[in-house]
Formats: structure tokens, sequence, C-alpha cells
């Protein structure tokens, strides 16, 4: 035999079945013990079985095969049980008297976990038989599917069954059918068997649908199964015109004389699709000493199947060939003759055919499809969440969505208003690909797990309508500071959105708390533009780290060595000094665009600008490349906290220190929430007045360009960030907010979190004030000192008429021409959303 042909050795069995000799072996003493138990035994102990008998009621065995079923409730959680019409039910066997249908949900579907799934190879069958179980006397048709590739489409459903071949890649697989519009699809019944690995040549993740397997030379359409086959494969009876031969232990065909070929053949092949074809020998007759047969086999007519090949005295022998596949081009037909010289005719015992199903789709990458299981147990979701979690993406689960990566990861997930009770379940953690996360309006309760800090990807974590407690880890508020997350929590008083906790804090009315906060930020910009008349860097080019530091500052210096103490090895930002003063320390990112210039900077503004309204610098670290700046502890966190977003404060004070990125993330609340602006990295100082001269390379956070104060009171007033992220494309906070203004609708303007426990008129005023202030060009907006006069009046007017006022219908629409026409310019102003 050459490269081409393959000779795989199998035992040929009572029954007429080819099984790898170590396994015949093994079944022969298991028969033996079987035959003691009524056959049962013997099915119980093979590895690998998984019988299930769908929408069954019950676990049984079966009575003609000893092979135990069980009912499907531990595969799926969709679906109906019924049964076959009651004057057909006599005609079939247990396994074909109940079914699942699935009238719900375009994809259900069977999971299996065999033992030693992995990398082992299975036989997979299954059976429909319709049986007019509807009453409906029509046959559906549907798609059936292996993970997440197409098997097949069902059309007979008269008893069929459906067979593949499959070596599986992951440790367990999915059976999957399809709704096309065509009928309720449903199943009779799912096996599952294991063979051994050598005895199909597939690669892991393929597949083999069979397309014929039979046995040759029986005089009677005797059908063959388990346990005549240990691993259940059916055999039917192929009773052909040739000779058949008999022995006590098998059958065969042979021709009349050496002369004539014996053909073996198969139409209706798939035109497109390569076939493997498997003949098995082995030699019954006992022949004349010297006497031996001699075969070679020829396919299509066209070349050797094989060299030639002799047969030993009751020596298996199965004939395969190698990669590549046959192609069937419509007909596949072999001829076995007797070699030259030889006068023995040829023979065949059985035969198999398979056409190479090709799965083009992969899976879910394992780690997600773990993490989103242990998601759906732990908080018994009851949405349609079958089969594969991504692919294909037609069938994805709902509030899911994945990237294109082979294989494909999860990057965002919605469970949203779920009915999720108990804790945040740490499998959140194993989705490493996660952008972002949406737990809001559930009943989820216990603390915030740190391992969610371990997310490198996360930037959106909505945990808003929940009932958690504790404190939000330390490292998901340096990455909401930092504008790299955006981290929505409630102020609910049992989770504390700093650290550490100071204890539980009354619910705070939102308006008037950051109205103050805002005002107090508003004075202080007009503070810090009178004292701050400061010269320009006085070196330009770029600034090299040195070992001596370059800050004149009053301020304490402290080594390296005495922030890795205060920082306990910087196991957090917060700390204490010796005099148990607690600070917050800030090291210089390596990763930093801009580096030390803005290290710099920031300390040398702080050394010499001291206000009510500053976060005070308490020192400073330049020890070589080693930097960090020593604030006061601000217990309260940051702006962005109590706002859900963004914010950009541009002051317009002559002489100005511009900020450059005075966002809420830099706005800091003390315990009595009190406003101090901290990160002065981009600040800016004009030389003199006249030095009116902004780059045109903009600086700090996308979203909050002019008209910049504007933003900031809509994100006050509507408790959303600047940027709105969608599922398709993001919205800047005018663009959403505008049309609730031109429908004079305070009820969904108004952060949704008040519940409606406002002052009609002065949220009215504050949202005419933030219209003014987001007019497009910069003179028709109003002055700092007029529009902190007008929120003076809105929380005069609040603090005057009390807290509880529910909304009513009637709404203020004067100075509402403000917002005429928004639509057309507010795109002339704002970045492009979809870059972000």
């Amino acid at each position: 035999m050459d490269g081409a042909a393959v000779a795989l050795v199998l035992v040929l069995k009572v029954g007429l079945f080819f099984v790898l000799a170590s396994a015949v072996l093994i079944s022969n003493s298991k028969l033996a013990a079987a035959n003691d138990h009524g056959g049962r035994k013997l099915a119980q102990e093979i590895p690998g079985f998984i019988s299930i008998d769908c929408g069954s009621n019950e676990d049984y065995i079966d009575k003609t095969k000893g092979i135990p079923y069980v009912t499907d409730k531990e595969f799926i959680d969709t679906g109906i049980a019924e049964t076959v019409s009651p004057h057909l039910s006599a005609k079939y066997t247990q396994t074909l008297k109940n079914l699942r249908s699935f009238p719900q949900g375009k994809r259900n579907c069977y999971s299996l976990r065999p033992d030693q799934g992995k990398n082992n190879k299975f036989l997979i069958r299954t059976t429909f038989l319709y049986g007019n179980y509807d009453g409906k006397n029509q046959a559906p048709e549907f798609d059936l599917y292996l993970g997440v590739n197409k098997w097949t489409t069902v059309k007979n459903t008269d008893g069929i069954n459906y067979e593949i071949i499959h070596l599986l890649s992951t440790d367990y697989i999915d059976v999957c059918l399809v709704n096309t519009g065509q009928g309720v699809p449903f199943i009779s019944s799912l096996e599952l068997r294991r063979l051994d690995n050598s005895i199909y040549p597939i690669t892991p993740g393929g597949a083999l649908e069979m397309h014929d397997r039979g046995y040759v030379g029986s005089t009677e359409p005797v059908f063959m199964r388990y346990p005549n086959d240990v691993y259940d494969r059916y055999w039917h009876a192929d009773q052909e015109i040739w000779i058949p031969v008999s022995s006590d232990s098998t059958t065969a065909f042979k021709t009349l004389n050496a002369s004539i070929p014996l053909q073996v053949a198969w139409t209706a092949l798939d035109t497109i699709s390569k076939y493997y074809v498997y003949l098995h020998f082995v030699e019954i007759e006992k022949l004349k000493p010297g006497q031996q047969r001699e075969l070679k086999i020829y396919w299509n007519g066209e070349r050797n199947f094989s060299d030639s090949f002799k047969l030993d005295y009751l020596k298996p022998l199965t004939i395969a060939q190698d990669d590549p596949p046959i192609s069937g081009r419509g007909i596949l037909y072999f001829s076995i003759i007797a070699a030259e010289g030889t006068t023995i005719p040829p023979i065949l015992n059985a035969y198999e055919i398979y056409r190479l199903l090709e799965l083009p789709n992969k899976p879910t990458a394992p780690e997600d499809v773990t993490a989103m299981l242990e998601i759906k147990t732990q908080y018994s979701v009851t949405r349609n969440w079958q089969g594969d979690p991504c692919v294909p993406s037609d069938y994805s689960w709902e509030g899911l969505n994945c990237n294109n990566d082979n294989p494909p990861r999860i990057i965002s997930l919605n469970l949203s208003s779920s009915n999720l009770t108990g804790e945040i379940a740490t499998s959140f953690s194993k989705l490493e690909r996660i952008q972002s996360l949406d737990l809001s309006f559930n009943d989820l309760t216990g603390p915030l797990p740190e391992v969610l800090e371990q997310l490198p990807n996360l930037k959106t974590l909505d945990l808003r309508g929940n009932k958690l407690t504790g404190s939000v880890p330390a490292a998901l508020l340096e990455q909401s500071r930092n504008g790299k997350l955006d981290l929505r929590v409630d102020a609910h008083p049992d989770l504390c959105p700093y650290t550490p906790c100071k204890g539980k804090k009354k619910k705070e009315f939102l308006i008037p708390v950051l109205a103050v906060s805002l005002t107090a930020v508003l004075i202080l910009l007009f503070i810090v533009s009178a004292l701050a008349i400061y010269k320009r860097k006085r070196e330009s080019g770029n600034m090299v780290a040195k070992s001596k530091s370059s800050i004149k500052s009053k301020n304490r210096q402290y080594s390296y060595s005495e922030v890795v103490k205060i920082t306990n090895n910087f196991r957090t930002i917060i700390g204490k000094l010796k005099d148990d003063i607690q600070v917050a320390v800030k090291l210089l990112s390596t990763s930093s665009n801009q580096g030390y210039k803005e290290f710099r900077a920031e300390a040398q503004l702080l050394t010499v600008l001291h206000h009510g309204n500053l976060v005070t610098l308490v020192g400073y670290c330049d020890d070589g490349k080693k930097k960090a700046l020593i604030y006061e502890y601000m217990a309260n966190g940051n702006l962005q906290q109590h706002l859900s977003g963004l914010g950009y404060l541009h002051n317009g004070c002559k002489p100005p220190i511009i900020h450059r990125d005075l966002k809420p993330s830099n706005i800091l609340l003390n315990e009595q929430m009190q406003a101090k602006i901290a990160d002065f990295g981009l600040s800016r100082a004009f030389a003199t007045e006249n030095d009116t001269h902004v780059s045109t390379c903009p600086a700090g956070t996308f979203g909050y360009v002019d008209p910049d104060f504007g933003i900031i009171l809509f994100e006050l007033i509507t408790g959303r960030p600047a940027i709105i992220r969608g599922p398709m494309q993001n919205n800047h906070i005018l663009d959403w907010v505008y049309p609730l203004i031109e429908r004079a609708d305070i009820q969904n303007i108004v952060d949704p979190r008040l519940e409606g426990e406002f002052n009609n008129t002065s949220a009215w005023k504050v949202v005419e004030i933030a219209m003014s202030c987001a007019l497009p060009v910069a003179i028709q907006r109003p002055g700092m000192s007029q529009v902190l006069a007008e929120l003076k009046e809105c929380l005069a007017l609040v603090t005057t008429r009390g807290r509880s006022q529910r909304i009513a219908t009637e709404c203020r629409t004067s100075s509402m021409h403000t917002a005429r026409s928004s639509s057309s310019w507010s795109q002339k102003f704002l970045p492009s959303l979809d870059s972000y």
C-alpha cells in the first residue's frame, strides 16, 4: 500500500461490527458480565454514553438494548414536552414516543458536557419523529447546528436520524435547533457516544457527517447496533445480488469468480462536498493450503484506491483513503477486483461513507463562555441564552456585544433591569476584553468586588439603582478620576464612593448641593485669576528629570522611600503622615504624554497659590525619575462621582490662568462638600493681559470644548455625562437635551434620581442659564458674574419653597428662543463623537 492509502486494523466481533482490538477484549469480558444482568450493566459501564429521551418525564433503561436513557431537564431550559399522536404511539419504541418542541426563540440548544470531552472523538446522533403531535398534520423544516456551525436542514421527520462524528476542541458541545420560519423545531432523542480517536481521520474541531453505513452478505434485513457494536453505530443490512458468504461469526459478499469485479456505488452525492470512504474486509472462508485472497481497489474507474493487499483468515482489515478526501461529483463507485494472477474472487464485509463537514465559524473564547455560564447560573437569568454567546452573530445572546477576533471576545454586557439579586459575581472579572458593563437597576447587594479592578479594557461601569454597600475599590476610583472609567454609582447611604468610608450619610438633594459647590468653584476662578499673574515657564524644549529638584517651594520635600511608606508600598493612594494627617498621593505616570513639565507646572503653581477652594499641596517628591505630589485628603471624592460625567470650565478672567482640564474629576469635595480644584498639570499662565493666544492644539478631556460652562450645567441638571455612549454611536449631551427642551419636557431632563422631587421654577431657571451658556458664539454668552447671581437665585427658590414640589404638567417656556436651531449649530463646534 502507498502513502495514499491507510490500513486501519479493526476487530470483527459477533454481529458483524468492527472495533479496536483492545476495545473488543474489554467488551467481550463485559458481555459475559452483562449476560447475568439483562445486558444493562454493560451499557452503564461504557464511558462516554449520553442518551437523552427528549421530552420524557422520567429516566429509564431501554428493554431491548439495555441502554439507560435520561430526561432532557439537565441539558436545556426551554421548550415544551410533547408526545406523538396517541393512535401512532403504539407503532414506535419508547425513545420515539416523546419529543420537545420549541415554539419560542430563534435558536434553542442542548448543551452536552461529556467526561473527557476536549480532544476526544464522539458520535453525535439526533432523531426526529413528528408523529402529528400538534394535530396539524404538517411536519416542519428547520436547521440543525453543531455548535456554531450549520450541520444540516432537517426535512424528513418520520423517525429519521442524523449522525455526525466530531472531534471536540472544547469540553462541551452544543446541538442547536434553529427556526427558519417553516414550522416549529422539535427533537425526539439526542445521543452521544465516545469513539476511539484513531478510527476516523479528522482534525480537532472537524466533523464527518454520516452518509451511509452498511454490512453485506445477510439474507435478512437485520438492523444492528449496540451491544453488537460497542460504539452503538447504526448498521443496516445491504442485500445485494452478490453471492453471500457466511461463517459462524460474520457474513460477506463475493462475486462468482475472480474475473468479475465487486462494485459498491453511492448516488445523490453533493457535487461540491468531499467524502471519506471506509471498506472493511475479513477473510471468513477457509481456503485451500497455498491459496490467499489478494485484492485491489479502484474508485470511479480512474485510479488505484490502494495497492494490492492480502487477507489472512479471520484477521480484519479496513482500507480508507488518506487526505485529501474524495470529491463526490454526484456519484461515487468503487471496484474491488482480484489481483493479477489470483483465482480467488473479491470479497467485502462492510462499508461506511462520510461527508466532510466544513466548520468555518469559531466559537467564543472558552474563558468568556465559562464566565457567562456562571453568570447565567448564579442569577438564574431567564433570557433565551442558548448555545454560543457570540456566534453566529444572528443568534448572539441578548444584551451582549462581541468583537471580530478569532476567537470572538465579549466587549459589552447589558444586564440592566434584569431582576438580578445577591452580590456582584466575581465571574464578571473573567471577561477580560469587556469595555462596558451595565448592572443598573437591579437588586444587587453587598460590596463591589475588587476583582473588577483587573479588567484592563473597562471603560463604562454602571451600578445605579442597586443596594450596594461598602467602599468603591480604590483602583476603580482612580480610573474614574483619571477619566479612564465612566463609573456610575448612586449617592446611596450604604455605598461609599470614596476610600476610606466615614460612615453613612443622609441622601443629599443633588441640584442645590452641587449648585453650591459650583458656585464656590466660580468664585474660586475669579480669585485664582486675580492672584495668578504668573511668568511663563523659564525654560523651553524638553525637560529632563534631574536628580536634584528644580522646584522652588516652601512645602516639604519628601524622599521616594517616604512616599513608599506613606502609600504602603503603593497599595493605596491614600496614606497618613507621622502626625496622622491623611493625604492623597499622585504619582507621575511613566506613560504620560507630557510628563515632567506638567508635574513641575502643577507643583510650582500650588506652591504659590493658596485659597480655600484650592486643594492644598502638602509636599512633593522630586527624587530623580521618582516624582509625586502629596495633597490634602478630600474625603468626599470628586464632583465627577456625583455627576456621573465629565466637565470643562473655561475661565474668562483677565489676566487669566487657564486650567485647560478643569473637569468634575478634578474638582474635589471635602467632608463639608466644599469644592477645591486639583490637577494643574495642563494649566497655562498668560504673561500679560494682552497675551490671549491659545494653542490650536487642544488640551484636556474630549467633550469639554467651547461652549463649556453650559455643558457642565447640563451635567448637573441631567445627571448625564458630556459624552453619552450608545451601542451604535456616541452622542453629545447638547444633542440629547435640546429636543427635550423643545418639547418642554422637564420631567425627562432633570436627573431621574431625584424621583420628581424638585422645584419646577428653579429647575427651568437652571436650564435657561445652561442654554445661555451653551450659545455657540462667545460674545452672546452671559458673564460669569451674571451666571453666579442667577445660580444664587435658583438656590434661593429652593430654600424658600422647599424641596418636595412634585413635577406638574405646566412648564415655563420663556427664554426658550435661545434653543432654536440648536441642531443646526451644535455640530459646528462639537468634535466627532465617532472617534472617541
